[in-house]
């Protein structure tokens, strides 16, 4: 195929990406594919000089909806041209400060919402109007009036013209889902389905919000710079997103997109990059537009964390409580820095939700290393199958019990997917951290050794590991030491280790320093469990439901006849550390988890990733992405000497 018959090729591809996206709200790409293809038309016009008629370079904004008063906007738009990398960046920067002979930059969050224009005259508010194809929007004055942050009289009389996005939070996302019949799928598509809809009512219950970040026209007003635009705008109430930062240097700029990039997924609201401009006005003046561009403005694109893929099938895996969870096994993509092979859903619920299909093209996000999420249906094709709900157990064949939206497995003392996973969890690092017994050798206990329960472990003897295969004198030996050696553990430990559901190892240390020892939380009642910092109803009812169970009171019995002897809580808490959070990385002179209970001992916090909220990072040999997070948030990072400084 030559050049100019994949242009052809690209625009119609894109023509049709744009349709779904904009006029439709269904899109079928992630926005990352979408500038993949973008940008080849991009390159491709350059390289043959040729520009087709049809090419949507040459555009600005969306299709027009059918339905809505049409209104041509008095000042037209303009869109943002993007840089791909932080080389794109340090060229353009370099270009402005030619041509300027030195100037500095306004830095704005890149919102992922809709486009909106709001006029005001005489402080009153008088219309507003979607963006459009940039010269003639959509009138949607009646829906953007149910905004409450859009103000509807404002302290400047004069005639304004304002530029901002329409938005849906992510708490007001959530929230709206709870309780809606028809879910929605996303706070992007139901800010833009909202403000598009004919019935204002209907705007109203998404409860959007609107983010101000330019002034179009302002009657008598003389702006200098972008920040003097900005205090403008909150001055006269409309919110701005609580972020602006001006810098000199592209450094400065990068360092602060770095900073973000790292706090994103913390924010209420939907961001997907920044956008860049020249802060001196009258510097944009000389400099000017392309047809479509401002030419002192850029936006730098975050990374893709979305992407589509095919969802093959979805298997139903049995967990150690019982539950009956459906994975997605989706065709890999590469998204955020890794290989994504496979998707956790939540529940029966969160597949109709999705409106989701095996053999389907999906959405997947993915950010900040969390485990990849399917956000919903981007394709559906005539092979595309019904995802299938079991109604017995997928590993014991059991008659499955539905609860609400989950499935559970109540075989417990049968089912083997259960039983192996509740002894793999008791056998961990952060319970009783058994060195040698991992998943495959406690697959070999039940099936060779008719390992059942939690303490059949500590009844194994030497003769038994023999017969199983790859086991030999020295690894036999090995683990009967190492299964010793975990009988004396801590209080929080053993609580984290029985598997209470929602109780995780946050949840444990808490439980064990309001509690001190097993006696006192066996008998505690839920109002006193409702006190424990950050413990709520659901938490609290498992717990009591946990100690009030014959078959787990039996468990524990059995475990403390085995000889295992758990250390109380003694209150020996000195608060050197007053409250500060510490993330750990790299390797330390003690075992981390020796270093943690330090820490918790004299009154610190200890956390596993690194955020805004962090006061030091103990940083030890070989240290990693933890390290370089907290060189890019401005966080302390200290080593062992000074750690033990701070607390002997």
């Amino acid at each position: 195929m030559n050049k100019i018959e994949r242009m052809k090729e690209l625009i119609a591809q894109i023509n049709k990406h744009n349709h779904n996206y904009y006029v439709l709200d269904k899109p079928t790409i992630s926005d990352g594919e979408y500038d993949k293809l973008y940008y080849e038309l991009v390159d491709l016009e350059k390289e043959t000089g040729v520009i087709l008629p049809s090419s949507p370079t040459q555009r600005v904004g969306d299709d027009i909806l059918e339905g809505f008063t049409k209104k041509k906007h008095e000042v037209n738009l303009y869109s943002l041209n993007k840089v791909r990398d932080f080389e794109d960046l340090e060229q353009w920067t370099n270009d402005m400060q030619k041509l300027t002979g030195g100037t500095s930059f306004a830095l704005e969050y890149k919102f992922d919402g809709l486009q909106i224009v709001i006029e005001y005259n005489n402080g009153n508010f008088i219309s507003a109007t979607t963006r459009g194809n940039g010269i003639i929007g959509e009138d949607v004055s009646l829906q953007v009036k149910t905004i409450k942050s859009v103000p509807l009289s404002i302290n400047f009389k004069g005639r304004l013209i304002v530029q901002g996005e329409g938005m849906m939070t992510n708490k007001n996302f959530n929230k709206y889902n709870k309780t809606a019949e028809e879910k929605l799928k996303n706070p992007r598509n139901a800010a833009a389905g909202a403000i598009r809809n004919l019935d204002p009512k209907e705007t109203a219950k998404r409860n959007l919000d609107y983010f101000c970040y330019s002034i179009l026209l302002c009657e008598g007003q003389n702006f200098v710079s972008q920040q003097q635009m900005h205090n403008f705008l909150v001055d006269n109430g409309f919110k701005t997103g609580n972020y602006f930062k001006i810098c000199k240097n592209v450094q400065q700029i990068i360092h602060e997109i770095n900073e973000v990039d790292l706090i994103k997924s913390q924010l209420d609201v939907q961001i997907d990059g920044m956008v860049i401009k020249i802060n001196d006005v009258v510097h944009r003046e000389d400099i000017g537009f392309t047809s479509k561009f401002p030419k002192w403005a850029i936006a730098y694109k975050f990374a893709a964390e979305e992407a589509t893929t095919l969802l093959k099938e979805v298997v139903w895996q049995v967990g150690r409580s019982g539950r009956v969870t459906p994975i997605a096994n989706l065709e890999p993509v590469e998204l955020a820095g890794a290989t994504i092979k496979r998707a956790t859903l939540n529940n029966i619920d969160d597949i109709k939700r999705k409106d989701i299909y095996e053999n389907a093209k999906v959405f997947i996000r993915r950010s900040n290393e969390v485990i990849p999420e399917i956000m919903g249906l981007a394709e559906k094709f005539d092979s595309s199958r019904e995802i299938e709900v079991p109604k017995i157990c997928p590993s014991c064949g059991k008659p499955l019990v539905q609860k609400g939206p989950l499935l559970f497995c109540q075989n417990h003392f049968q089912c083997r997917d259960q039983i192996i996973d509740r002894i793999v969890h008791f056998v961990s690092r952060e319970a009783f951290d058994i060195e040698g017994l991992s998943d495959k050798t406690v697959e070999a206990l039940f099936d060779n050794l008719n390992v059942r329960r939690l303490s059949d472990i500590f009844n194994l003897k030497k003769e038994d590991l023999l017969k199983l295969d790859k086991f030999k004198e020295k690894k036999a030996d090995n683990l009967i030491n190492a299964i010793q050696n975990s009988k004396k553990i801590d209080f929080n430990k053993f609580l984290f280790a029985l598997g209470i559901p929602e109780v995780g190892n946050k949840t444990s240390k808490d439980l064990a320093k309001e509690f001190k020892n097993l006696e006192n939380i066996k008998n505690a009642s839920k109002d006193k469990i409702l006190n424990v910092e950050d413990i709520g109803e659901i938490i609290a009812d498992n717990i009591i439901a946990f100690f009030k169970d014959e078959n787990n009171l039996k468990e524990i019995e059995s475990l403390l006849k085995c000889g295992i002897v758990i250390n109380d809580v003694i209150n020996t808490v000195q608060n050197k550390l007053n409250g500060a959070t510490f993330v750990i990385t790299g390797t330390l002179s003690k075992p981390r988890s020796e270093i943690e209970r330090i820490i918790e001992n004299f009154g610190g916090k200890v956390t596993s990733s690194v955020s805004k909220n962090t006061d030091f990072v103990l940083a030890g040999e070989s240290a990693g992405s933890k390290l370089d997070k907290a060189k890019a948030l401005r966080i302390k990072v200290i080593n062992e000497d000074i750690f033990y400084k701070m607390i002997f």
